[in-house]
């Protein structure tokens, strides 16, 4: 982890959703209904950091009712959906909070991730992200892939 960062100044954990909650696979039944798996762990991750009194954003470039049960959980969380560009809403919640780019965790395993990964103070992603997204200097590798508690494993290190 960038040891340069000082937990106590991280305000915001926002992240993508799919391949970092979920493993990235979408099932598709015969009827036509979907479903996605969350682990667990990372629910448990998101009151940890709530608890922390970390904000916590899920911005995903898909709609995915998954993500809406995470918000009848946890109804503080900010939640967008369908979003082209990550950045410019990864910025408003900066503004919203009143925070600056220092305060700024985000985690994510995609080319569509790649400038809130820049932007941010400290940027994760999971073991199985995009090449591109492992070759970013700024990047910490956690050993987790999506869907397997990577969200539990980024919240225990800055708690």
């Amino acid at each position: 982890m960038n040891c340069r960062i000082k937990k106590e100044n991280i305000k915001l954990f926002a992240s993508d959703f799919d391949g970092i909650f979920t493993d990235g696979k979408l099932t598709v039944y015969s009827d036509g209904t979907t479903s996605k798996k969350i682990d667990y762990k990372d629910i448990m991750a998101i009151a940890n950091l709530l608890k922390a009194n970390i904000h916590v954003a899920v911005i995903s470039g898909e709609t995915s009712k998954a993500i809406e049960v995470l918000k009848q959980k946890f109804p503080s969380i900010d939640i967008f959906q369908n979003i082209r560009n990550k950045l410019e809403v990864l910025q408003a919640l900066v503004d919203k909070y009143n925070l600056t780019k220092e305060n700024v965790v985000y985690t994510g395993d995609d080319i569509n991730d790649i400038k809130c990964l820049e932007y941010a103070s400290l940027a994760f992603t999971v073991e199985n992200a995009h090449k591109n997204v492992k070759k970013m200097k700024n990047i910490n590798i956690i050993r987790k892939n999506g869907g397997e508690g990577a969200v539990r494993e980024i919240a225990d290190l800055l708690i």
